[in-house]
């Protein structure tokens, strides 16, 4: 098993989720679409593309597609076109024929490099053109001998990106209503869609007020691992990499992270592994968990990992609500609990600079607890992750005038 701190894993790297991938294999194989959801770094990526891999041998094809990029429907289109392209015998049934809607582009695809390919067809598409060859390629994906899987990763991030732009409420309503149409229309389970995203569809189009275009998706969330099961994978870890940890290290390990996290598991393990091979030891012990956590995990060398969290919510907020974000996280990481009296407090001393403060107040919470930065404990919102409560703790710790210090009398 290696040790994998960037990127998604798969195969002999998989690692405990066969209850979760029996679960949404069963789903996607009863024609279910999909809306795999979690927090971030909890492996949604990862229990896709293995699911993806174990379907082939059940004469699937999978089809996976990164939208994050992607700006407008044309995009996403392009996108997945580009990924029927790899797919030989179904791209030239999805492909043919369509050579009078869009220029020889899509007639020539076995010439072209996937790259060019997605270049060339971007550059046919136009607003009045793209929901056609949507259509056709999901009615194509219908007809084919095999039943095909598509996965659409990243786009809730489209959606908001679409939302600032171009599109507005109403054009992601439009695309919204036409993913549904187009999925539902498809004969025969096929292609079954499994959407999922690093920042929440669901908040996000209950904010818009059009959460019944999503309703035909069948929810799947992804929870952490148990303490059992971190303290296993940390060993498998362990022992993969020819290294001996002192009894209760992983304990330890996770106890400080305070939940199971894949990936921060994973980068606890890398970074406690090189602290032990550059002192020149093949034992990690216990007394090294806590300068690794404070010096690796939140120091420079975690910096990268941890502001991703900080990054997605700007992209998946608009600016005021990034604010209203940043002050809830600061309250709950450097007071330890965000109350309803903080609340109210910040709906005072917002209300002045952001139009229906109160409304946004609630629906920044609901997205930062769909997403998993806090949960709902008895007196408030807090972290329940210990590494980002510490991470945003340093960030505004000298900075952020605590909300529960001010008189509601005010």
């Amino acid at each position: 098993m290696e040790s994998a701190t960037g990127r998604w894993v798969a195969g002999k790297n998989f690692f405990d989720r066969e209850p979760e991938l029996q679960i949404l294999g069963r789903r996607v194989r009863g024609g279910n679409h999909v809306l795999l959801s979690g927090q971030r770094r909890m492996g949604k990526t990862s229990l896709a593309r293995e699911l993806g891999r174990r379907l082939p041998e059940e004469e699937w094809v999978f089809l996976f597609t990164d939208v994050e990029d992607a700006a407008r429907p044309e995009d996403v289109i392009a996108d997945i076109a580009a990924e029927i392209h790899g797919h030989r015998s179904l791209a030239k049934r999805c492909f043919r024929g369509l050579g009078r809607l869009l220029g020889e582009t899509v007639s020539r695809f076995e010439e072209l490099g996937v790259n060019d390919f997605r270049l060339k067809l971007r550059a046919d598409l136009r607003p009045e053109n793209w929901r056609r060859l949507g259509e056709r390629l999901f009615a194509e994906c219908a007809g084919f001998d095999r039943r095909v899987l598509l996965v659409v990763d990243e786009l809730p991030i489209f959606l908001r990106r679409f939302l600032d732009g171009e599109g507005r409420r109403e054009g992601v309503e439009r695309f919204l209503s036409w993913l549904r149409a187009t999925a539902l229309r498809a004969d025969g389970g096929s292609p079954v869609l499994l959407v999922s995203g690093s920042i929440g569809l669901g908040p996000l189009v209950q904010r818009l007020r059009i959460p019944d275009r999503i309703n035909y998706l069948d929810p799947f969330r992804l929870g952490p691992w148990t303490r059992e099961d971190s303290i296993a994978c940390f060993h498998k870890l362990a022992e993969a990499n020819d290294l001996s940890c002192e009894e209760g290290v992983a304990g330890e390990v996770y106890d400080r992270l305070g939940i199971g996290i894949p990936h921060h598991v994973q980068s606890f393990f890398a970074r406690l592994s090189e602290y032990a091979i550059r002192r020149k030891r093949r034992t990690i012990s216990r007394s090294d968990v806590e300068p690794v956590y404070r010096n690796g995990l939140l120091g420079p060398a975690g910096q990268n990992d941890l502001s991703h969290y900080q990054s997605r919510l700007k992209e998946g907020l608009d600016d005021h609500d990034y604010t209203l974000a940043m002050e809830i996280l600061a309250e709950a990481a450097t007071v330890e609990v965000f109350t309803a009296h903080a609340r109210r407090e910040l709906a005072r001393r917002y209300r002045d600079l952001t139009p229906g403060v109160p409304d946004r107040i609630q629906a920044v919470v609901a997205v930062l607890e769909h997403d998993g930065y806090l949960h709902r404990s008895d007196d408030g919102f807090r972290f329940e992750s210990l590494l980002l409560r510490d991470w945003f703790s340093i960030q505004f710790r000298e900075h952020h005038d605590p909300l529960n210090s001010r008189s509601d009398a005010r």
